[in-house]
Order: C-alpha cells, then structure tokens, then sequence
C-alpha cells in the first residue's frame, strides 16, 4: 500500500487541461490498477497551489503532509516547484527568488521530506515559448525566459544528486521535441502538454520501481 503526495504549482493543481493536469491523469491510471490488481493499493493527493514558489510550499509542506499520513501505507513524495522563482520580475529587475535563495530552499525541502519519506522525486522545469513569456500575457510585469529556467533546473538537478533524490529532466527531454505545440499560453501545458509530463511520470515511476 502506498500514498503520492505531489506538491507543486500551477502546472501540478493543473491549469489549462480539461482533464485536470498530468497529476489528475497519474490518478487515472493508478486508480484503473487499484480496480484491477487485487494485490495492488494507492491513493494519490494533488497539493498543487497556482504562483507557488519554494519559498511559499515550505510554509505550507509539512502541515498539509501530515494531515494525510497514513502509518500503514508507504508516502511517495513528488514535487514540481521551482519554475515561478525563475521568474523575473520586471519591476524589481530582479529574479524572484535569487538562485543561492532557490538552493537553500531545495535544501530545506529534502531535509524535511525525507523525515517522510525515503522515496522523493523531483519534476525538472521544462522549457517554455519566450514569444509569449517575456512577458506573459496576464501580468507585464513577470517574465520567463528558458536560459534562466535552465538554470534553475539544473540547479534542482545538482541538489538531488546531492542528496540521492530522484530527478526528472523534463528540460532535456522536452527539447528533443517540438515543445512549443505543448504549451498553451507559452508557460502552461495544454491537455497534449499534461498528456506528455504524465506519460514521462508514469514511466520514470514504473522503470525506477516506485509504484
């Protein structure tokens, strides 16, 4: 028996997909193994709040966690965080939340995730369209641009590896296709988009033997 607590942002709550977003299509799919493998039992939890940054799910992770431990079950810990502190905020000239901030924060993050789990994954960033990011069409103010969410990216990459967490690539797999048709709104994924992040979650899950 397990339990996927996935903690992220808006791309996780899953904006812009009539379906519900890559964590909604996860849940299908464990919950058609649920109905037919008797041997099988998991129950997944979407913590995805829209403008999340590291900053704002460590105030809220470990109280929401706890809230849905189950001691009888195994917790699996997904997070997809990390592209809204890439964020370059015009008005500040300056990144939302500073890259040394950004690692700090991951650091924390792990730290207090693993009193929960020895299972946590992290979903890399993934590249976005700059000809509708910079800036984005709801606020002038905010920019996204692909060289600073590589980076961070990486950087995320860099602190699992450290800590012996797994990690996604999204940014390197996604470039080997054509992303740009994935994107609703330049930053978002549409329905093929959330379609795409699921089928490359499902996989890792199962080569990896998490679920």
């Amino acid at each position: 028996m397990a339990q996927i607590l996935v903690f992220g942002d808006s791309i996780a709550y899953g904006a812009w997909d009539k379906e519900g977003g890559w964590v909604s299509r996860l849940r299908k799919f464990i919950d058609e193994k649920n109905l037919t493998d008797p041997d099988f039992e998991c129950l997944i939890y979407n913590l995805g709040v829209s403008g999340d940054t590291t900053e704002d799910l460590l105030e809220r992770f470990e109280f929401e966690l706890e809230q849905r431990l189950d001691e009888e079950m195994e917790t699996i810990l997904i997070f997809s965080i990390g592209v809204n502190d890439s964020q370059f905020v015009k008005s500040k000239y300056s990144i939302k939340i500073p890259q040394e901030k950004f690692r700090a924060n991951l650091e924390e993050l792990i730290t207090a995730a693993k009193k929960y789990s020895s299972k946590i994954i992290f979903v890399g960033l993934w590249p976005v369209n700059e000809e509708k990011t910079n800036p984005v069409s709801w606020d002038e103010d905010k920019f996204y641009k692909n060289d600073s969410i590589r980076n961070y990216s990486n950087v995320i990459k860099t602190i699992c590896e450290k800590n012996q967490v797994h990690f996604i690539d999204l940014f390197g797999l996604l470039l080997k296709e054509d992303y740009k048709k994935l994107l609703e709104d330049g930053l978002h994924p549409n329905s093929q988009g959330h379609q795409k992040f699921f089928e490359i979650i499902r996989d890792f899950l199962a080569e990896n033997k998490i679920v």
